[in-house]
């Protein structure tokens, strides 16, 4: 059994982890803590004061006790809004705290357009188009060629829960660009589990959510891979370990 850690902001689409943990078919556990996210605001000071130290390192110990090789911190807009420097501190001072490996989010996405072997890539965000704009400038930070972002301008967390099929499917149609290579959506305040393989069918390439690649994330932690073609591409490349 492989146990896996996340901390995730607040109440939103906290449904996709076991939905994912399921999806996986593995001997994989997901355990998810809910940390208080204080103002429910895609603005930076709001995102920044989500993020802070104070807040996640609340939620570190009940994680430890769940026997977790490798904690997250589920968040894209709380963990980018630092900067690249200020996100890698963020998951350097999670790791000390809880003495297991830890990442977040923002990384994760990195780390899976690495996977995936892409450069260019889209971005539908749910936010604003200031905090859409950190987002993309975190990923060419990290290496990615960005060629389209678009925002919703939807300011809380809460609104962003309440989207479902039709509203994802018509963010991701807007959101991608003919040259990009894969295309990202970066809110885990949005459902997407149960939509990676019809969105990937839709556009014709890869599709990263942010809680599909939070989990993704975790498992790369934590040395595990596993084949699981329902969360799409990401979940198919090679070496593949299934249990």
């Amino acid at each position: 059994m492989t146990a896996l850690g996340f901390l995730y902001p607040g109440h939103s689409a906290e449904d996709d982890y076991p939905r994912i943990e399921q999806l996986l078919g593995s001997d994989i556990r997901v355990d998810l803590v809910h940390t208080d996210i204080g103002e429910d605001a895609h603005r930076a000071d709001a995102l920044r004061e989500m993020g802070s130290p104070e807040r996640l390192a609340a939620g570190v110990a009940q994680l430890r006790l769940s026997g977790a090789e490798a904690i997250v911190w589920a968040c894209t807009s709380g963990s980018f809004v630092y900067g690249w420097e200020g996100a890698q501190e963020q998951v350097r001072t999670l790791a000390r705290t809880a003495g297991l490996p830890a990442s977040s989010t923002s990384f994760a996405f990195v780390h899976a357009v690495q996977e995936l072997g892409v450069r260019r890539v889209a971005v539908g965000a749910t936010y604003p188009d200031d905090v859409a704009g950190l987002f993309a400038d975190f990923l060419r930070a990290g290496g990615a060629e960005v060629v389209a972002v678009r925002g919703c301008g939807i300011i809380t967390a809460a609104e962003v829960g309440t989207w479902g099929e039709a509203e994802l499917f018509t963010l991701a149609r807007e959101a991608d660009d003919p040259s990009a290579e894969a295309l990202l959506l970066p809110d885990t305040a949005l459902h997407t589990a149960a939509y990676v393989p019809a969105l990937e069918k839709e556009l014709g390439k890869p599709v990263l959510t942010a809680n599909q690649v939070t989990v993704w994330e975790a498992l790369r932690l934590a040395d595990r891979r596993v084949n699981a073609p329902t969360l799409g591409a990401l979940f198919t490349r090679e070496p593949i370990v299934q249990v």
